[in-house]
C-alpha cells in the first residue's frame, strides 16, 4: 500500500531551513533532529550493558545525559557512563526484594541516587562514598531508609531543582515525600513507635470500580510523576481505571498514617470513556507520565492500549465528559447538525504569506487518503493501514478539511474499525459515529455503523434503535432491513431466556459462612476481556457497600533461576500465598495500635455521590501487549516529546507518531518483555530493559530505514501485522493466566469463608 510522509517533513529540508532562515530559532531545529521519523526508522541495536544478574525493571538517565542508573531484582542498582559504556558503580543496595524504581536526585552532582523495591523500603545512597570501592566490594550503607510503607514501592518522582525531597508511591495506597533535611529513617511499619508524618495523598479509600461508583477501596499505587515546567502539578495511577492530577499546594498538610483520610479532591481525572464504567477489578494503570511541555499526559494500562489525554481544557471541551455521558453515548438521540469548525484565517499565514497552495495540496492529499481507505473497505484488504490512512486525515491534517470530507472519512473509518475487530475497535467506531452524525444526522451510513458497533459490544437494545432509524432513511435497503431482523431475533431469545428464567425461580443464594472458592474460581474469574463482556451489568455484589478486605502476602520469581521460554514467550516462575483477614492483620497490631490496618470510614448512604467529571482520551497507540508485568512504561520520546514509545509482552517496543498513531518503528528488544523504555535528554539515543539482564542501547545506525529491525535475541520478522495481531490475541483472550499483581485485586474482591482462609501455594508458570 502507498506510503505518505511523517509529520515532521523531510529532514533535508529542515537542515537546510536553519542555515537559509536566520530568524529560525536553532534551539528550535535542534530539538526537532534529536527525533526525527526519518533517524527514528533507522533505529537498530548498538550494544548491551551487561552488570546485573537478573530482570533490569527500572532505567533512569541523569538530567545532563552523562549517566544512566538501572534497578534489577538482583536488588543492586547499577551506574553506567554514557561515552564510554561502561560500567562505573555497582551498588548492594541492601534490599531484601525486587528493585522497581530508582532516580538520581537533581542538583546533587548526580551524588545522591534512591530506590525503591518490593520489601516496601526507600533507601538512598551517595555515591562519593564508593570512591576507592570496587564493583562488588559487598553491601553498601543507605545515607537514609525509609521503612514506613507496608507494601511494595512501586514508583519514585523527584522535582526539577528540588534536591531535599523524593516521592514514592505504593501498593498501600499512599504516596509518601521523604525530606532528607527531616530525617534519614524512619521506624518500620506497624511498629509501635511509627508515627511518621509523611503522606501526601492517602487513597487507602481512594479507588474507584467505575465512574458512578464513589471511592471505597484501597488504590495501590502503580505509577507517579511530577511536571518538569509546573512542579506544583502530580499525576498518579493504580488498580483502577483513572489517573489522578493533584495540585500539591491544594493539598492538606502531611498526616501520619494510623488513621484513613478521605481521597483529597484532584484537579483531573483521566480515563478513555470507553474504560470509565468497566467495572473491572483487573483493569489498571501500569505507567502515567507527563510530556516535556506538561501539557499532556500519557497512560498505559494492563490488558489495554497506551492512550494520550491534555492537561489543560476549556469546561464543556468535548474531551471532557460526566457519567452521564458515557450511557448517553450509545443512546439514539435525534441530534442537530453541527456546523464543522474552520481554521482560523491566521492559520493560513506564516511570516506573513499565505500559504493557500499548500492547503489545497494537503486537502487533495487527504482525498486521495480516503479513496485507498474506501477502496481497502470494499476489498476487504489492507484493512490496518487504511485505518492509518483515515488517521492520517482525522488527526494529522482535521483543520484543513471541509464537513463533507471528514463525514466520509469518519463513516469510512468506523467500518473498517468494525471489521478489523481489534481490542476497543468497536468502541472507537461509536465515537465516529457519534460524530459523522453530528456533522450529519440523516447520514444513512453513521447510523447503519453505529448499529453495528453497538451489535458487537452486545448492546442489542441500542443497536435496534439505530438500525431502524438507518432504515428510515433508506427504506429500500436490504441491508439494513436485515440487520433489524436478526437484532429483533437476538432480542425475543434474549427475552425467552430471562422469562424461564423467572419461571424456574432462582436459586437462592448460598450463606457467607459456607462459601469456599478454589484458587482456580480466583485465577480463572468468568470476566472476559471482549467488549461485549466487558460492558455488561455489575454483579449484586459490586454494587454493594460491603467490602470485607482481605490481606494477600506473596514472593515472586519470574526471571533468574526460574528462567523463561524463549520461543513461546511463556514466563516460568514461582508465587507463595499467604491469605489472612484484614480483621486479622488489626488483631496483630501492637496495644499502642499501630496504622497497620486502619478501618474504612463508614459511608453515608443517604447522600447521593456525585462522580467527577473527567478527562477523555485524544489518541491512542496499539499493536503492542500489556498483560505480563505491572510496571510497563509509556514514555515520550525527544524533548518535543512528538513520538510515543512502549514496551511489549512480546518481547518487541513499539514507537509511534504522536499526533496520529501511526507506527513508525517496531524493534525487537527482549528474549521475553520489554517493559522500560527510556530516551535520552538531548541525543537520539534510546535505552531499553525487561526480563533479560541486560540493558539494550539503540541509535539510528541502520543502513536503510524501515519499520522493523533485528536484535541481538534473533531475527525479526518483516511482518509487522502479523506482530500486532498475535499480540491482540492475547489482550482478547478470555482466560488469561493471572499474574501475582493481578491476583491480588481479584483475592481482596472475593467473599471467603472462615474455613476457606488457609495459607496455600501455587505454581505459576
Amino acid at each position: 500500500m502507498e506510503e505518505w510522509p511523517f509529520h515532521d517533513g523531510n529532514i533535508h529540508n529542515l537542515l537546510d531551513g536553519r542555515h537559509i532562515d536566520i530568524r529560525q530559532n536553532c534551539r528550535d531545529v535542534d530539538h526537532s533532529l534529536q527525533m526525527h521519523s526519518s533517524v527514528i526508522r533507522r533505529f537498530a541495536l548498538e550494544e548491551e550493558l551487561e552488570g546485573h544478574q537478573s530482570c533490569v525493571n527500572a532505567i533512569a538517565w541523569n538530567s545532563s545525559g552523562t549517566l544512566l542508573i538501572s534497578g534489577s531484582d538482583d536488588a543492586r542498582i547499577n551506574i553506567w557512563g554514557y561515552s564510554g559504556r561502561k560500567l562505573l558503580h555497582s551498588i548492594e543496595t541492601g534490599h531484601s526484594a525486587n528493585i522497581f524504581c530508582t532516580k538520581f536526585i537533581p542538583e546533587t552532582s548526580d551524588e545522591l541516587v534512591v530506590s525503591g523495591a518490593g520489601d516496601a523500603e526507600v533507601r538512598l545512597f551517595n555515591l562519593s562514598r564508593l570512591n576507592g570501592r570496587g564493583l562488588h566490594d559487598g553491601a553498601t550503607t543507605p545515607s537514609a531508609l525509609y521503612q514506613c510503607h507496608t507494601r511494595r514501592v512501586k514508583k519514585l518522582a523527584v522535582e526539577v531543582g528540588n534536591p531535599n525531597v523524593v516521592w514514592s508511591a505504593s501498593e498501600d495506597g499512599t504516596l509518601r515525600q521523604h525530606d532528607f533535611r527531616e530525617g534519614t529513617s524512619c521506624p518500620p511499619a506497624r511498629s509501635s513507635q511509627q508515627e511518621c508524618r509523611n503522606v501526601l495523598l492517602d487513597l487507602r479509600c481512594g479507588a474507584k470500580r467505575s465512574l458512578a461508583d464513589p471511592p471505597k477501596h484501597t488504590l495501590a499505587l502503580k505509577s507517579c510523576d511530577i511536571s518538569s515546567t509546573r512542579p506544583h502539578l502530580l499525576l498518579v495511577g493504580g488498580n483502577d481505571a483513572f489517573a489522578r492530577l493533584y495540585d500539591r499546594r491544594m493539598l492538606p498538610p502531611l498526616t501520619s498514617c494510623r488513621k484513613r483520610m478521605s481521597p483529597p479532591t484532584c484537579v483531573n481525572y483521566f480515563c478513555p470513556m470507553h474504560l470509565s464504567d468497566r467495572g473491572r477489578s483487573s483493569l489498571h494503570l501500569t505507567h502515567v507520565t507527563f510530556s516535556p511541555n506538561g501539557e499532556e499526559v500519557l497512560l498505559s494500562y494492563s490488558g489495554e492500549h497506551v492512550y494520550l489525554m491534555d492537561i489543560n481544557h476549556a469546561s464543556g471541551s468535548v474531551m471532557q465528559y460526566s457519567s452521564g455521558d458515557v450511557s448517553e453515548l450509545m443512546t439514539f438521540t435525534p441530534v442537530p447538525n453541527r456546523r464543522e469548525h474552520q481554521p482560523s484565517v491566521s492559520s493560513f499565514f506564516q511570516n506573513g504569506l499565505q500559504k493557500r497552495s499548500n492547503t489545497a495540496a494537503r486537502v487533495e492529499k487527504c482525498r486521495m487518503l480516503v479513496e485507498i481507505a474506501k477502496r481497502s473497505l470494499e476489498e476487504r484488504t489492507n484493512i490496518f493501514h487504511a485505518i492509518e490512512a483515515c488517521n492520517e486525515v482525522l488527526d494529522g491534517n482535521n483543520g484543513d478539511i471541509g464537513p463533507s470530507l471528514r463525514h466520509e472519512c469518519l463513516c469510512t473509518r468506523a467500518a473498517l474499525l468494525l471489521q478489523r475487530k481489534w481490542k476497543n475497535d468497536a468502541h472507537m467506531a461509536v465515537r465516529d459515529c457519534r460524530d459523522a452524525r453530528r456533522i450529519d444526522n440523516s447520514s444513512f451510513r453513521a447510523h447503519y455503523c453505529m448499529a453495528e458497533a453497538l451489535e458487537q459490544l452486545g448492546k442489542h437494545k441500542e443497536a435496534l434503535n439505530f438500525a431502524v432509524a438507518a432504515q428510515c432513511l433508506s427504506p429500500f435497503d436490504t441491508m439494513v432491513a436485515e440487520k433489524v431482523e436478526n437484532l429483533n431475533k437476538q432480542l425475543a431469545v434474549a427475552e425467552a431466556e430471562k422469562n424461564n428464567k423467572a419461571s424456574e425461580g432462582s436459586p437462592k443464594s448460598e450463606p457467607r459462612a459456607g462459601r469456599v472458592l478454589s484458587l482456580s474460581d480466583i485465577l480463572y474469574r468468568t470476566e472476559g476481556n471482549s467488549d461485549a463482556s466487558q460492558d455488561g451489568p455489575r454483579s449484586d455484589r459490586e454494587d454493594s457497600d460491603y467490602d470485607e478486605e482481605l490481606e494477600l502476602d506473596f514472593e515472586t520469581s519470574i526471571s533468574g533461576d526460574e528462567g523463561h521460554d524463549v520461543e513461546s514467550n511463556m514466563l516460568h516462575g514461582s508465587l507463595n500465598l499467604r491469605i489472612h483477614r484484614r480483621g486479622d492483620a488489626i488483631r496483630e497490631t501492637g496495644p499502642n495500635g499501630s496504622c497497620g490496618s486502619p478501618s474504612l470510614p463508614s459511608q453515608n448512604k443517604k447522600s447521593a455521590y456525585q462522580p467527577e467529571a473527567v478527562i477523555d482520551m485524544k489518541q491512542r497507540y496499539i499493536g503492542h501487549c500489556n498483560v505480563g508485568t505491572d510496571i510497563k512504561q509509556a514514555s515520550f520520546l525527544g524533548q518535543r516529546g512528538e513520538y510515543v514509545a512502549s514496551g511489549s509482552d512480546d518481547g518487541r517496543w513499539f514507537i509511534w507518531e504522536k499526533r496520529t498513531g501511526r507506527l513508525i518503528k517496531m524493534l525487537l528488544g527482549d528474549g521475553a518483555v520489554v517493559n522500560c523504555v527510556q530516551c535520552h535528554p538531548f541525543d537520539c539515543f534510546v535505552a531499553t530493559s525487561g526480563i533479560d539482564s541486560t540493558i539494550k542501547l539503540w541509535c539510528p545506525t541502520a543502513a536503510v530505514p524501515s519499520m522493523v529491525a533485528g536484535g541481538s535475541t534473533g531475527p525479526e520478522t518483516s511482518n509487522v501485522l502479523e506482530a500486532m495481531e498475535s499480540n491482540q490475541r492475547k489482550l482478547c483472550r478470555n482466560r488469561e493466566a493471572i499474574l501475582p499483581f493481578e491476583l491480588l485485586e481479584r483475592l481482596r474482591m472475593h467473599e471467603f469463608s472462615e474455613g476457606s482462609l488457609h495459607p496455600f501455594e501455587c505454581a505459576q508458570s
